[in-house]
């Protein structure tokens, strides 16, 4: 069993969101992390002490994921008003507005060069984006039901994606067709993305497992089933040798993939998580619940320096370069149950009652659209993002100031026990919201079998009038 200095360690939580945690995302240097939220908002948090922390207001309807170009200098976040975002992420709110779908958008996912961005959505279609352009390149249509994940390989020449119709599609970006496809009868996949190879990808499902295939073998690697509800979302380190994962039963669970078990179990959110990443060194991982907190670890397990690693995988990423060979994954399937021993950490502090004072939250509106990149002001491709929020006090304009004291004082207006009572009808809403949505999985599942029902019974009519 690992030493209490190996384990994974809570650095604190953030509080600041309404509603429940949709989608979090490390920036480049893993010093700022934005999240999303059914409650309309995406939120920029310094992971700097005594930050302040910043609410992007745009969306017109609940924000479903969000997430940072590989050089930090763009967010993209996808939401229920059937609308993609492109933010700039510094205190101007400056944010352009992708429109083409025609329901709500689940998921949003840029190349590893920043160039594209791909989106799935309730329309059961894909859609392709040119980033600089700002406008729709092509959409892929083959899915049948709603279309819940899409992500780019790292070499950008692949898209995965996963939907209700129970499959899991490998789409050729360039050819614009699809080349494979996975099938689960079991349930469906919530969430796809690919390991930092690109050789092969991993599902979450609402059956409770996690499944890894080997894409250029068509082949199924590993099957786990740690988890007692549906996995809402996974995430690789940036090593490729470990998986995390998060569930609907409250926990993470972090899996060692080149020993095939799992290693470790993580306690914290109050109920479902939704959300989870690495930062890109793999040096900490955030968490998304319904509780609705986001939660900021410490990897610690993993003591490997993995800078060669990750100049590996960059060069392996350029657009010409062969397929990698080497198997990183052990080839025949296998599956792994809950009863593997794995090491528990529930942090000794009450996460929600912890001492740790949260940041002040200053709400920006979102102002008209940046229209051309090249219109990025110098002095935010100088500085990171987590740099310009860090210095965006000093950066604030008057009238920026008198809305942050004019939100303060409104704060400070509000009784205790209004907002005790606030806070427990946004919860009560948050889990109905919880509730509809597995009741809807649920009736989707109802309605298959159903469906197969009466096929089998068809073919047994037809059967026994040859038979007559």
């Amino acid at each position: 069993m690992a030493s209490a200095l190996e384990d994974p360690v809570l650095i604190r939580p953030f509080r600041g969101h309404r509603a429940a945690v949709t989608g979090v995302a490390f920036n480049a240097d893993a010093a700022g992390l934005a999240t999303s939220s059914l409650d309309g908002f995406l939120m920029l948090w310094p992971l700097k002490a005594r930050s302040r922390a910043y609410r992007f207001v745009g969306h017109a309807a609940a924000v479903t994921d969000v997430q940072f170009s590989l050089d930090g200098q763009l967010i993209a976040s996808a939401s229920q008003d059937r609308t993609v975002r492109l933010w700039i992420p510094c205190i101007h709110g400056e944010s352009s507005v992708l429109k083409g779908h025609t329901a709500s958008v689940r998921s949003v996912s840029f190349s590893h060069d920043g160039h594209f961005l791909v989106s799935a959505s309730n329309d059961k279609s894909i859609k392709i984006w040119s980033v600089r352009h700002q406008h729709l390149l092509f959409s892929l249509f083959q899915h049948t039901h709603w279309v819940l994940c899409a992500k780019f390989s790292p070499d950008g020449r692949l898209i995965a994606s996963c939907s209700e119709d129970k499959s899991v599609k490998i789409w050729d970006a360039r050819n614009k067709i699809c080349i494979d496809s996975f099938l689960d009868y079991g349930g469906f996949a919530n969430f796809v993305d690919f390991n930092p190879s690109g050789t092969c990808i991993a599902a979450a499902g609402s059956n409770h497992t996690v499944k890894l295939w080997d894409i250029r073998m068509n082949k199924l690697l590993q099957h786990y089933e740690v988890h007692r509800a549906g996995v809402n979302c996974l995430s690789f380190h940036p090593s490729g040798n470990y998986l995390i994962t998060a569930s609907a039963d409250g926990t993470l669970k972090i899996l060692d993939l080149l020993e095939g078990r799992l290693i470790y179990t993580l306690h914290g959110h109050k109920g479902p998580v939704l959300s989870v990443a690495f930062s890109k060194g793999g040096e900490k991982f955030a968490s998304g619940g319904a509780d609705p907190q986001v939660l900021l670890w410490k990897t610690n397990f993993d003591s490997i320096d993995y800078k060669e690693v990750l100049k590996y995988n960059t060069r392996r990423t350029q657009i010409d370069d062969p397929p990698h060979l080497l198997d990183i994954y052990p080839r025949s399937p296998h599956l792994h149950d809950g009863k593997l021993k794995s090491v528990e950490v529930n942090p000794t502090f009450d996460v929600t009652n912890t001492q740790t004072l949260d940041p002040l939250v200053i709400e920006i509106n979102s102002s008209s659209s940046f229209g051309n990149m090249d219109r990025v002001s110098s002095e935010d491709l100088q500085h990171g993002p987590a740099s310009v929020l860090a210095t965006s006090s000093k950066r604030k304009s008057k009238d920026e100031r008198e809305s942050a004291v004019h939100y303060g004082d409104k704060q400070a207006g509000i009784s205790p026990s209004l907002g005790n009572a606030l806070e427990n009808i946004v919860d009560q809403l948050d889990i109905l919201t919880l509730t509809i949505s597995i009741l809807e999985q649920r009736l989707t599942l109802t309605e298959d079998k159903l469906k197969e029902c009466l096929e089998n019974q068809q073919k047994m009519l037809l059967q026994g009038r040859y038979e007559e």
